[in-house]
């Protein structure tokens, strides 16, 4: 029979699986936060249990703790103070795989079952993780609460959908039989049994704190593995809530909790301690690529999915609707400040200009336009509050220093420090644009993380787009954009993007943006370039995490 659980929420995973499949819109989770689809209560509940965190020892119960640690501090400028379980690194391990048998013994159904409850519960605490995604992470409100909660779900949902998919293909039992003429059958009874590879770690990043997490936190679960979740040591708190929240499930199924542990190391050595455990098997991480290369190259016994740094270009060739590609472009700038790994960052445009609807335009005329745009978006405090949030690290704020002081080009926009009335100790920094010939590639050639992007003069559109597909095979990216009115330049575009392997999209003046990604239907990476080893998701994000282990035997009489 199948898992209670999985009947609970089996219209939720047909759903997932039916638009994986087709790759059209649908949503699990109300992405609004509304009292009608979260309860009336459901904001205020959540800003309180928000407060009750802080100040307070976040209590799990894991396996070696041996004191307690927090290294927490808000972009918004508030006192957060939580303090979490510091855990023995080998006892955790031992914890994880002592709680792998009978998470192994639930099979694929009860695990697909109790993965879908928890995402459920999770869902039900968004305002509670809003709080926390935006106190640590810098993101605004709305932000927050989107991809911190039900777009962070929904990826998490697409894992399992695609490991409850691969998975599925197996047959727990056969009936071989191979026919030998005149003698009797040759018969076989096999079973097929589906076993996890052993321990995934999750490694978190300081700005995605659960949207980049989920998918291989979720893929490694569901495929029957034990996980420790290891955050940024500045944004704790969305994953510690995630962990209590697992655990919980966990225990409520009669399941040893120890399956799912929350990591805070004291250092970076300890957790490089962590990830070269010997009997770590995976490793979902997101952030530099120089610990990300550290990892690929130094943790041999384990498959590391990756995602590192990148250089997102965007080409400008012509547009027959200036004023929206400047509103989409003001707007792309802005989002959260600029700290995703999505965002453009060289942004190519020719050196006699472009032609428009409102006639030919030179490359410094768009430059002034653009910086013109971003300035009027962000003119109303309370749309440039919500918008960019707040600058989650120290290193960022100075990349936008330096970057205003035109040490890294022509300054075209400056940043501007904005003061946020609800938060007056955020730290909040308008966009930095900056001009600079193609030559000069010591500026952008390489991931300026923030709210900086560089109006680079080329040649002309080829030159461009050669330039383009070029900054993507050495330094990688996740996305690509272009503007164009002419075909067979779209199709330049496409061509020089299969053959680096990057997302494009093509001439965005509405409400959809270059640095967004939606569930079921976008491919967050391709794995193809420098940006990243993988893809949230598709089969090979979750097929590896599992092997089939065969016994067969004559048939009992």
């Amino acid at each position: 029979m199948p898992h209670p659980l999985l009947d609970k929420h089996r219209s939720t995973l047909d759903g997932a699986l039916r638009t994986i499949k087709t790759r059209g819109y649908w949503s699990a989770y109300s992405e609004m936060p509304s009292p009608k689809a979260y309860g009336e209560t459901a904001a205020e509940d959540g800003k309180r249990a928000f407060e009750a965190h802080l100040g307070n020892h976040f209590e799990l119960h894991q396996a070696g703790q041996t004191g307690w640690r927090g290294t927490e501090t808000s972009p918004y400028g508030i006192e957060l103070n939580v303090q979490y379980p510091a855990c023995d690194v080998p006892a955790l391990v031992a914890a994880a795989q002592a709680a792998m048998p009978a998470w192994q013994a639930v099979g694929v159904d009860g695990r697909t079952g109790i993965c879908l409850e928890i995402l459920d519960r999770l869902n039900k605490q968004s305002f509670e993780m809003a709080h926390a995604v935006m106190m640590t992470s810098g993101q605004g409100w709305m932000m927050a609460f989107q991809a911190g909660g039900p777009h962070a779900q929904e990826r998490g949902l697409e894992a399992v959908a695609y490991a409850y998919r691969e998975m599925s293909f197996i047959p727990e039992r056969s009936l071989w039989e191979k026919p030998q003429g005149k003698h009797p059958a040759l018969v076989m009874e096999k079973h097929f049994q589906v076993v996890g590879r052993g321990v995934g770690v999750v490694v978190g990043c300081a700005t995605f704190p659960t949207w980049n997490s989920y998918p291989g936190l979720f893929a490694a679960l569901a495929t029957g593995n034990p996980v420790i979740l290891k955050p940024h040591s500045s944004v704790v708190l969305p994953a510690a809530i995630t962990v209590r929240t697992i655990r919980q499930v966990l225990t409520e199924n009669g399941l040893n909790p120890d399956l799912v542990a929350l990591c805070v190391p004291a250092s970076h050595e300890a957790t490089q301690a962590l990830v070269a455990h010997p009997d770590v098997r995976s490793i979902d991480y997101t952030g530099s690529t120089h610990f990300g290369r550290w990892l690929i190259d130094n943790c041999r016994q384990a498959q590391v999915y990756a995602e590192l740094a990148g250089v997102n270009p965007i080409v400008i060739d012509s547009t027959d609707a200036y004023q929206a590609m400047l509103r989409n472009l003001a707007f792309t700038l802005s989002l959260y400040s600029g700290q995703m790994c999505t965002t453009s960052q060289a942004i190519l445009i020719p050196a006699s200009g472009i032609h428009t609807d409102e006639g030919d335009k030179s490359f410094e005329q768009v430059g002034s336009d653009l910086a013109s745009a971003i300035t009027r978006f962000l003119a109303k405090p309370e749309v440039a509050h919500a918008v960019l949030g707040a600058i989650q690290s120290d290193n960022t704020l100075r990349r936008i220093e330096q970057a205003g002081a035109g040490a890294m080009g022509q300054v075209v926009l400056a940043p501007q420090s904005l003061t946020n009335p609800d938060f007056p100790k955020a730290r909040v920094r308008t966009p930095v644009l900056v001009s600079c010939p193609a030559a000069d590639e010591s500026h952008y050639m390489h991931e300026q993380f923030g709210p900086i992007s560089f109006l680079i003069k080329v040649a002309d559109t080829t030159a461009a787009i050669a330039l383009a597909e070029r900054i993507v095979r050495t330094q990688g990216a996740l996305t690509a954009g272009i503007y164009s009115t002419d075909t067979a330049v779209l199709d330049a575009m496409t061509q020089a993007t299969w053959r680096v392997q990057v997302a494009l999209s093509i001439n965005l003046t509405g409400g959809v943006f270059v640095n967004q990604s939606a569930a079921f239907s976008d491919f967050h990476g391709t794995g193809g370039n420098p940006a990243a080893n993988a893809s949230y998701a598709d089969s090979a994000f979750v097929a590896n995490r599992f092997r089939v282990v065969q016994r067969r035997a004559h048939p009992s009489a």
